[in-house]
């Protein structure tokens, strides 16, 4: 009996090694019916399962602080650029050179491979024509559209201490001002007076207008497109002034656990035809040299934008700064 059970424990052992061997822990910043797809065929193709958390840029840096004597996580796939650079200032991302990020341009990786670029989207307006024609509303063209009188409690963006998009826009404002941080919270602080909420991801506002609950929020081109193809009545304007966008990334979470699955998951999401073809179906413009791009896709190259300096806009001293200066002065208030 004693070697039964003995025996059976090996079993059990021996069992869970196997399964941890066939599997890997992943936060991600995409929107979760995608990275059920991305996910779940890297599992049909590999073999390997993707346990995930769906996480906001800001609560993904958050947690991987929190956990960094005990990761829980051993990859971070997608989210805007700008928190990968923060988690990297940070020590919470390891560098990893991929055999497949030769296809992706210097200018959209990290020198130091710490992450790397999946795909881009400029930050737009998005308007619900049928709850502007019935409130009398033109939809906005420009930023400064949007601090109109007429506007007031009708426009939604997220929050900028959870949502990378968010904190896209108070970069883009700091840009369009040269830099004058001053000028940039004047505006900012005049736009929360037409704001009626901030919400916890990026991707949120667009979805409140597409139900009609709001006019006009401010987001990612990729997300109002996909919302217009489901239907949507819905019109989407870049800003006249120019806009700032997102990069896309991913990182390797230092300290992870699952590093070998992490890392054959960054490769197959750089090098797999199915992987590429699941981004463009939700009207991603992926910078991969030659990569294919969905008709209805709105790429960096059909609007203007502004100059970012991604390294600046992603540094903690800088974001911090921002960040509490947002919350005194608007944040705070609310």
């Amino acid at each position: 009996m004693k070697r039964c059970i003995i025996l059976l424990v090996s079993l059990l052992s021996a069992a869970g090694m196997v399964l941890a061997q066939n599997s890997v822990s992943a936060y991600t910043t995409l929107e979760e019916p995608l990275a059920k797809a991305l996910f779940g065929q890297f599992q049909k193709e590999t073999g390997i399962t993707v346990s995930f958390v769906r996480l906001s840029g800001g609560e993904a840096v958050a947690r991987m602080e929190a956990e960094q004597s005990n990761p829980q996580a051993s990859i971070w796939v997608g989210g805007v650029g700008l928190d990968h650079i923060t988690a990297k200032s940070k020590n919470l991302t390891a560098p990893y050179r991929s055999r497949a990020a030769g296809n992706t341009p210097p200018e959209f990786k990290d020198p130091q491979d710490y992450w790397i670029g999946l795909y881009v989207g400029p930050l737009t307006f998005v308007t619900n024509l049928d709850r502007a024609k019935a409130l009398g509303l033109t939809p906005p063209a420009s930023w400064a559209d949007l601090l109109k009188p007429q506007y007031k409690g009708y426009i939604r963006m997220a929050n900028p201490n959870i949502s990378g998009t968010a904190y896209n826009v108070l970069t883009t404002i700091r840009t369009i001002n040269n830099g004058n941080e001053n000028a940039a919270f004047d505006y900012l602080k005049k736009l929360d007076a037409n704001v009626d909420q901030y919400a916890r991801s990026g991707s949120a506002p667009g979805k409140s207008v597409a139900t009609g609950e709001i006019p006009i929020a401010i987001g990612y081109a990729h997300d109002q497109v996909k919302l217009k193809a489901e239907g949507a009545n819905v019109v989407i304007n870049p800003p006249a002034e120019g806009t700032g966008y997102e990069l896309a990334s991913m990182s390797l979470i230092r300290g992870g656990k699952d590093q070998v699955n992490a890392r054959r998951l960054y490769d197959w999401i750089l090098s797999s035809p199915n992987a590429q073809k699941l981004f463009t179906d939700w009207y991603l413009v992926l910078v991969a040299k030659g990569a294919a791009k969905h008709p209805l896709a709105l790429s960096l190259e059909q609007i203007k934008t502004i100059k970012q300096d991604m390294v600046w806009d992603g540094n903690t001293d800088n974001k911090n700064r921002l960040l509490d200066r947002w919350n005194r002065e608007i944040g705070s208030k609310r």
